[in-house]
C-alpha cells in the first residue's frame, strides 16, 4: 500500500518547512483556517483517489474534479516537429496550469515540463512535470541549472513569464510585466516561441485583497493562499486557450533586450485575446 504521506497535501508540514523557526508560534486556528481555505480535506480525498495517476494523466484526473473543459481557438498554429517554449497569460493562478499543462500534455503524448511555484511539488503527482520555483523564500541553489536542464531537454517548455497570477489595475485584469527568461533560453536552446492566451479570471475578492495588501505595504504575497479556494470558484466553466502563430527564435536579436522582447511577446498574447 502507497504511503499517502508522500502525496497527501499537509499544511501542517508545508509550514514547518517554510517557517521553521516559527511555526510553533503560528495560532491553531489560523492553520485550521488555511486548511479550510486550500480545501484540504477535498482535495486529499481526490489525491487518494488518483494516487496512481501521474503527470498528464494527474493532470486529466484533475480536469475531471473540477468539471473543466478548454475550448481550443487557433488548434492550427501548433508546431510539429522541434522543440519550443509555450507562454501564456497567468490569469487563474492555479487551474489555468493545470488545464494549459493538460492541453499541451495530450497533444505532445507528456513532452511537456514547465515552471510552477515550488508549493506545488508537494503534489508528487505533478513533480515530474515540473521545474519548481520559489516564491516564499530564497531561490534554490541549482535553480539556474534546473532551467537549464529542462531547456536542453527533450520536452517542449511551459512558462507564465509573469511569474504569479493576474492583478486587477484601473478596472483591467492582466499580468505584471513579464521576466525576461524565457526570451534568454528560448535563443539558447533556438526554440521558436509559441504565445497563448487564457481566458478567465478570478473573483472580485482576490483582486480587492491583493490591492489592499499592496495599499498597506504588505509584501508577503497573502492573495496566493486563496488560489486554491479560487480553483474551486471557477469548478464546473469552460475555458478558452488561443494558440498563436510561433514566434521564430532568431527574431529575438540585438535590436531589444530580452526584458524588451518579453513585453513585445506579452503584448503579441494579449492581442489573442477575442
Amino acid at each position: 500500500m502507497a504511503d499517502n504521506s508522500l502525496f497527501l497535501i499537509d499544511i501542517d508540514n508545508v509550514l514547518r518547512s517554510k517557517a521553521p523557526g516559527k511555526f510553533k508560534y503560528i495560532p491553531k486556528f489560523f492553520i485550521s483556517y488555511l486548511k479550510k481555505i486550500v480545501h484540504q480535506e477535498e482535495l486529499n480525498e481526490f489525491m487518494i483517489r488518483v494516487r496512481d495517476r501521474v503527470g498528464v494523466d494527474f493532470l486529466e484526473a484533475s480536469m475531471d474534479f473540477l468539471d473543466a473543459k478548454v475550448k481550443i481557438k487557433g488548434a492550427e498554429n501548433f508546431p510539429e516537429g522541434g522543440l519550443y517554449t509555450f507562454v501564456s497569460n497567468h490569469p487563474l493562478g492555479g487551474l489555468d496550469g493545470v488545464a494549459v499543462g493538460y492541453v499541451l500534455g495530450k497533444h505532445y503524448n507528456g513532452k511537456i515540463k514547465y515552471l510552477v511555484n515550488d508549493l506545488l511539488m508537494n503534489l508528487q503527482n505533478l513533480a515530474p512535470l515540473c521545474i519548481p520555483v520559489n516564491k516564499t523564500g530564497s531561490q534554490a541553489k541549482n535553480f539556474p541549472a534546473m532551467v537549464e536542464a529542462g531547456f536542453e531537454s527533450d520536452s517542449h517548455m511551459i512558462m507564465f513569464p509573469a511569474g504569479i497570477c493576474s492583478r486587477r489595475h484601473n478596472g483591467v485584469i492582466a499580468d505584471l510585466p513579464w521576466k525576461k527568461t524565457f526570451i534568454v533560453k528560448s535563443v539558447q536552446s533556438q526554440r521558436d516561441v509559441v504565445p497563448m492566451y487564457f481566458e478567465g479570471c478570478n473573483s472580485g475578492f482576490f483582486y480587492n485583497l491583493a490591492n489592499i495588501r499592496k495599499i498597506l505595504g504588505i509584501k508577503a504575497n497573502i492573495e496566493m493562499l486563496y488560489l486554491a479556494n479560487e480553483m474551486f470558484k471557477n469548478r464546473h466553466k469552460t475555458f478558452t486557450l488561443t494558440i498563436g502563430k510561433p514566434i521564430p527564435w532568431q527574431t529575438f536579436d540585438k535590436s531589444k533586450s530580452p526584458a524588451e522582447w518579453a513585453d513585445y511577446v506579452r503584448e503579441i498574447v494579449y492581442k489573442l485575446k477575442t
